[in-house]
């Protein structure tokens, strides 16, 4: 790919959960395209293996160690974020657990406080401290949702809320931010095969006939997302699932 063809050449991409699964597999796919990525995620050693490969392919990278419901943490993620690439051009809200999987009744409530705190308050945490950098020259803001969100699940309430209140904030966000030249949108993945938490091997949600992907999979999507004009999409919902679930 000679740099003629690469869509985010010039831009600064901030990707958190960046470590693991569907945000490593951004992460790379943006440097792949030109971006300089910054990589956030709770695990340092993770950041750096991503770091490590896509300066190993020539690209532009920088792990910041970041717990998104630590409001003060993500603030210094963005200042550094800004401090050494010049700007935040992109940020792709991923990071992202599920940490109850029982009916409320039986759900555990510290599980189903921190599903919610690190889904959509660190959704909150990573808009609130990006926005003053992306004004300065307008951006795109990709929200990892889900399905889920839209229309709930018995056994993921603590999830479904989360991502539905991400899919609202997603919504209003972009309201705000128009103005700006800033566009916010939501991409599902739909049934992916990774590890979302780390106490579970198995996290993926099993549809009957649903096609279960692989990280790289979501990819171009994403690229297709940071890549779009000024006056391109926003507040719109973008998914993978091939059918109506």
């Amino acid at each position: 790919m000679n740099a003629k063809e690469k869509s985010l050449v010039g831009k600064a991409a901030v990707i958190t959960g960046a470590g693991r699964g569907i945000g490593r597999a951004i992460a790379l796919a943006y440097a792949q395209n030109g971006a300089s990525v910054v990589c956030a995620a709770r695990t340092q050693k993770d950041i750096d293996e991503v770091v490590r490969e896509i300066q190993t392919d020539g690209g532009t990278a920088l792990a910041i160690q970041t717990d998104v419901t630590d409001l003060n943490a993500v603030t210094q993620l963005f200042r550094k974020a800004a401090e050494h690439f010049g700007s935040v051009d992109i940020l792709v809200i991923n990071a992202g657990i599920n940490k109850d999987r029982n009916l409320v009744e039986e759900s555990e409530p510290q599980n189903w406080f921190e599903t919610v705190n690190v889904n959509l308050i660190g959704a909150y945490n990573c808009a609130y401290s990006a926005i003053p950098y992306m004004k300065q020259r307008g951006g795109k803001i990709i929200t990892i949702g889900s399905g889920v969100g839209h229309k709930g699940r018995q056994g993921s309430s603590a999830y479904a809320c989360s991502k539905a209140g991400l899919w609202m904030l997603t919504r209003v966000l972009a309201q705000e931010l128009s103005k700006f030249k800033i566009s916010v949108n939501e991409l599902i993945p739909g049934p992916v095969n990774t590890t979302m938490d780390n106490d579970s091997k198995d996290s993926v949600f099993k549809i009957d006939g649903e096609w279960v992907k692989e990280p790289e999979d979501v990819t171009p999507l994403a690229l297709f997302l940071a890549s779009q004009p000024e006056i391109g999409p926003t507040a719109q919902s973008f998914s993978l699932m091939r059918r109506d679930n």
